[in-house]
C-alpha cells in the first residue's frame, strides 16, 4: 500500500462523531493493548470520556498520554482536543436517539422472533459501520481503475468468494470483462496474464489470506491496478493495493461466524463500486443491462396452465 493510501486513514479529515465508533471497532485490532483500552473507552462511554483532560483519560484507561494522543490520532483526529470534540458530538447524538436494547448476542433458547430482531439490528450495525468507515476518495479511484479496465480478475476464498462471484457476475450484465477465480491455482496463473491498463480485486474479511494475497501480488507485480476489500486496513493484502476498501470489522458469536457479518459489509462496498462503475459507463452499460434482462425475460414468464 502506498503512503499516499496510508494516510488515508490518518488525521487529513476528522470522521463525524457518528463515525467514531465504527472507527474504533474497525481499527481496534491493529491497535496495541493499551491503545485499545483507550479506544475501548471513549466509544463506550463517550460522554464521561469527553468531560475528561487528557491526563484524566490516561488515568482512567491505565495508560499515558502519549498513548491518548497516539490513539486521537490513529482514529484520525489531529490531537485530543479534536477528539474530545466528536466524543461531546457523539454524546450528545446517542442521547438524541437511543439504540434498540437487543444486541448480536444469540442464546441457544432464543425464540425465532428474538433471532430475527437481534439479526436484523446486527445487520444494521455492520452496513452503518461500513457505510461510515468508508473512504470515498479510494472508492472513486477504484471506480475510474475499474470503469476503464481491460480485464478485471476478483479473488477470493469461502464467504468472500461468493462476493467477489456476485461482483463478476454485476460486471458482466454491464459489458465489462470480469472474472471471479475461487482456485488459488487458476488465480495466480491468471494474474500473470494481467498488465497496466487491468484490474486486480481481492476480498479478504482478515486481510491475511494467503490464497486471495498472492494471485493480488502477482497482478501488482504485472502492472496490474489492484484493489483490497477487506476488514483489516493494516492487513498484508494492503501491501499490494494500490486502493483499500474498509469493511466493518464483524463481531462473532458461538451461533453467528463472522463470516455472516463480514459478508455483508463486503456486499454493500460490492454494490457501491459497481454503481460507480455503472455511472461511469452509462453510455454503454444500459444498453448492456437492457439486453441481458430481454435475453431472460422468457425464463420468467409464467408457463399456462
Amino acid at each position: 500500500m502506498t503512503n499516499d493510501v496510508k494516510e488515508s486513514f490518518s488525521a487529513d479529515s476528522p470522521p463525524a462523531p457518528a463515525a467514531l465508533a465504527a472507527k474504533v471497532r474497525t481499527l481496534a485490532p491493529s491497535m496495541t493493548r493499551s491503545m485499545q483500552r483507550v479506544a475501548e473507552a471513549v466509544a463506550g462511554d463517550p460522554a464521561a470520556c469527553a468531560a475528561l483532560t487528557v491526563t484524566g483519560l490516561a488515568e482512567l484507561t491505565g495508560t499515558s498520554e502519549a498513548t491518548v494522543v497516539r490513539t486521537a490520532r490513529l482514529l484520525g483526529y489531529p490531537g485530543y482536543r479534536d477528539l474530545r470534540l466528536a466524543l461531546a458530538g457523539l454524546a450528545a447524538h446517542q442521547q438524541s436517539g437511543r439504540a434498540p436494547s437487543v444486541t448480536a448476542d444469540i442464546a441457544v433458547d432464543d425464540p425465532i422472533a428474538d433471532v430475527v430482531a437481534k439479526l436484523a439490528y446486527d445487520e444494521q450495525q455492520t452496513l452503518a459501520d461500513t457505510a461510515a468507515g468508508l473512504d470515498t476518495v479510494q472508492l472513486g479511484a477504484a471506480v475510474s481503475a475499474a470503469a476503464t479496465a481491460r480485464r478485471i480478475d476478483i479473488y477470493g476464498v469461502g464467504a468472500s468468494s461468493l462476493v467477489g462471484q456476485d461482483l463478476a457476475q454485476k460486471l458482466a450484465r454491464i459489458g465489462l470483462i470480469a472474472h471471479a477465480h475461487t482456485d488459488p491455482h487458476l488465480a495466480v496463473t491468471n494474474a500473470v496474464q494481467l498488465r497496466s491498463g487491468d484490474v486486480a480485486i481481492a476480498i479478504t474479511h482478515s486481510g491475511s489470506t494467503v490464497d486471495v494475497i498472492e494471485p493480488l501480488r502477482v497482478a501488482f507485480d504485472r502492472g496490474a491496478t489492484t484493489i483490497a476489500i477487506t476488514g483489516r486496513p493494516d492487513g498484508p493484502v494492503t501491501q499490494y493495493a494500490d486502493h483499500v476498501l474498509t469493511t466493518s470489522t464483524a463481531r462473532e458469536s458461538e451461533l453467528r461466524p463472522a463470516a455472516m457479518s463480514s459478508r455483508t459489509s463486503q456486499l454493500l462496498v460490492v454494490d457501491c463500486l459497481f454503481i460507480g462503475v455503472a455511472q461511469r459507463t452509462y453510455e454503454t452499460a444500459a444498453p448492456a443491462l437492457a439486453a441481458s434482462y430481454e435475453a431472460l425475460a422468457h425464463r420468467h414468464t409464467p408457463r399456462p396452465r
